[in-house]
């Protein structure tokens, strides 16, 4: 940890001791500067490794920090949701690994981090803050040791699959976001680097000056887009696998950082389905978990990466348990909803366009009315999908609702997770006699909707699915 951390600082540190350089015209005394500065990285390091402890103590973890002022964190070991285990490159080189406990309280954000322990270390905490909630009461009387852990891989990703990965979308923009980074830098840089205003407005002019340049540099960007992002894709998900393991799920993937995720399984709510367009018409999607009280969901509870659709209801029948009924269609108007949002926007830009056009008889206008037509006829495919996207059903255990089209996402939900029901309605859908009904649920978002139901069919499924909340208002309602 001596070396991890100093290494780990250099980012922040890289700044002042460039400043410090210039400032000083690269002379002995700046360089002493910069050793200095360096040499107070290392001793912060080391008394920040020195004075962190942690320790069990019957019933609770305790983390203790005496940098400055003593502090120390107490966390339950049953109020403990999961504990994750990464290794990134140094830490991988030096044998080390980064353990992370979770206890959904503190948002997205760890409860507490153990940056620089061993492998073995690592595994035997693991099990250890675990084991509270995994192991039923009735075998409280067998030893730990020898019950030893239980483990089945429920499907391990094949690299073939990795292909998949520019599909998804959220990795394609990797090469703009390599720019903008750059970017970033050199403003951030540039007084430290002799780099005025002046020299970035002569930059900016002169790129102005050369739109070719702009143009060919956009095309390249656009062209890496399918291979940069499928290269990000392989790294943050190679060699992905979903286990069982003593009451937990266990998603291990990573390439560069190699990373375990534990989420316990008597938690799990349900799953949530996503796909884009692309990925729909590959046939493949992806899975993450619904589970209570869980942090940065978003990360944490991915069950799969893009897999193909027939694989994905497998395994979450396998993990989690299947879900066995028909979505129920939305009534008619929630068609004519979704194309009316999707075309009209783009019909009053093409009357905007045919009055500019009118006024003053200019090309941009022109090109403006074309765009807007064209955007206009687009609209009508895209208001149909999103229709044929809505649904909503339920099989007597779970209930499951969709909605979306460019992301379109079907959640899964236990019967035991709806904790409530909210009935909402806008101006227009009381007009149009539809309203959002959104079944409250305490894991994951906190609540997913079926959009645009009829109002009798919203009342019938919140009725059906929770029939003992409901019935006594609607025998007051007949009666």
């Amino acid at each position: 940890m001596l070396l991890i951390d100093p290494v780990r600082m250099l980012p922040s540190l890289l700044l002042p001791l460039v400043g410090v350089l210039f400032v000083g015209g690269f002379s002995a005394r700046s360089y002493a500067y910069a050793a200095v500065g360096v040499l107070a990285a290392i001793v912060f390091a080391t008394v920040r490794w020195a004075t962190f402890t942690y320790e069990i103590v019957g019933d609770r973890l305790e983390t203790k920090r005496s940098l400055i002022s003593r502090s120390v964190r107490t966390i339950p070991l049953e109020r403990i949701r999961g504990v994750d285990v990464s290794t990134p490159p140094m830490h991988r080189l030096l044998g080390l690994t980064i353990l992370k406990i979770d206890t959904g309280a503190s948002g997205d954000e760890e409860e507490a981090k153990l940056a620089g322990v061993s492998l073995d270390e690592a595994e035997r905490l693991k099990a250890l803050l675990l084991r509270r909630t995994a192991e039923p009461a009735g075998d409280a009387h067998v030893p730990h040791a020898a019950a030893g852990p239980k483990e089945r891989t429920i499907i391990g990703v094949p690299r073939k699959w990795l292909l998949y990965g520019p599909l998804s979308g959220a990795y394609l923009l990797t090469p703009f976001a390599f720019v903008g980074g750059a970017v970033g830098l050199a403003f951030q840089w540039g007084d430290d680097l002799g780099l005025s205003q002046d020299d970035a407005l002569s930059a900016g002019e002169w790129l102005w000056g050369h739109p070719y340049l702009l143009i060919g540099v956009a095309v390249l960007l656009v062209l890496a887009m399918p291979f940069a992002g499928g290269l990000m894709y392989a790294v943050f998900n190679w060699n992905f696998e979903l286990k069982r393991r003593d009451g937990y799920l266990v998603a291990e993937r990573g390439l560069i950082n190699r990373r375990s995720v534990s989420l316990e399984s008597k938690r799990v709510r349900g799953y949530e389905i996503v796909d884009g367009l692309a990925e729909r018409w590959a046939g493949v999607v992806r899975v993450w978990a619904i589970v209570t009280g869980l942090g940065d969901s978003e990360t944490r509870g991915q069950l799969l990466p893009d897999v193909p659709r027939t694989v994905a209801f497998q395994v979450t029948g396998d993990a989690i348990g299947p879900y066995d009924a028909a979505l129920r269609p939305h009534p008619p108007v929630a068609r004519r909803r979704r194309l009316f949002r999707a075309v009209f926007p783009w019909l009053v830009l093409a009357a905007v366009s045919v009055a500019g056009l009118w006024a003053t008889g200019g090309v941009f206008w022109w090109v403006l009315l074309v765009l807007a037509l064209l955007l206009a006829g687009g609209g009508v495919p895209l208001g149909l999908d999103r229709y044929a996207s809505l649904g909503h059903g339920y099989d007597g255990g779970r209930l499951a609702v969709r909605s979306g089209s460019l992301r379109r996402a079907q959640a899964v939900v236990e019967r035991r997770a709806v904790v409530g029901w909210r009935l909402r309605q806008t101006w227009f859908q009381r007009r149009a006699g539809v309203l959002t009904l959104i079944a409250g649920v305490g894991a994951g978002k906190g609540g997913y909707s079926a959009i645009d139901v009829a109002e009798a069919q919203g009342v019938e499924f919140a009725a059906e699915v929770t029939p003992e909340w409901l019935a006594p208002f609607l025998e007051r309602g007949e009666s």
